[in-house]
């Protein structure tokens, strides 16, 4: 089993604190869904003053490897249902071949498609050199993957796993509940649509502050407005 690290690396740990890190993804089908496009939101981002880019799949990884200068998160989403962030050994060496610093990865107690574990996965991030960030939807599933090897632990999946809170805000209770029980950086990640919203996560313990929607899908702003406005 892998051993926790317990703190990030003094100066990742320093880079990340208090700071936004910047989601530039797109679901498929999206207009946005495009290498370079991807890119040049992760190049504006960093513009912007972000800490880090979150990104998915190990071509988009590479790219934005070649030309932003921040620490990069990648993940590789591959199917749609059940354990798809980053599902497998194979999935998470593919993202450090590519350059990511950290590999998020699902590590709810769903089973893994390949029958493997979180542990077994974190095990070979960390003899690859890279850190492990472990994608969680409650407070049991986020202590154990640091017991199992995380480095960080990230909020992103709460309200989208069954038995997880379903609300429109961001989970800041379990942000709260995660930063007192587990020895390592906690993550808000998720429905996070605000610098406000933000900032109230890092009161409640988050050591960073991912944003993806409210930053960089425009397809998702403009169905907003377009909703609220059909209700008048």
């Amino acid at each position: 089993m892998s051993t926790p690290s317990n703190t990030l690396p003094s100066a990742l740990a320093r880079t990340l604190r208090g700071r936004l890190i910047v989601s530039c993804q797109a679901p498929p089908g999206d207009p946005m869904r495009e290498t370079g496009t991807l890119t040049r939101l992760a190049q504006a981002a960093a513009a912007g003053g972000a800490a880090a880019v979150r990104a998915n799949e190990p071509e988009v990884v590479a790219a934005i490897r070649e030309c932003v200068d921040l620490p990069l998160i990648g993940l590789w989403k591959d199917g749609e249902s059940g354990v798809y962030i980053t599902p497998t050994v194979r999935h998470a060496l593919a993202l450090v071949e590519a350059g990511a610093d950290v590999v998020a990865a699902d590590a709810t107690a769903r089973p893994r498609p390949d029958g493997s574990t979180f542990s077994s996965l974190a095990d070979a991030v960390h003899t690859a050199g890279a850190l492990v960030m472990a994608d969680v939807s409650n407070l049991s599933e986020g202590v154990a993957a640091a017991a199992q090897g995380a480095d960080l632990v990230s909020t992103t999946l709460s309200g989208y796993v069954p038995g997880s809170p379903q609300q429109k805000g961001p989970d800041l209770a379990l942000v709260a509940a995660l930063s007192r029980a587990v020895g390592v950086p906690v993550i808000a990640e998720g429905r996070i649509r605000s610098p406000q919203e933000a900032a109230e996560a890092l009161a409640h313990g988050a050591h960073s502050v991912v944003v993806g929607t409210a930053i960089t899908a425009p397809t998702a702003l403009t169905a907003t407005f377009v909703a609220e406005l059909a209700e008048r």
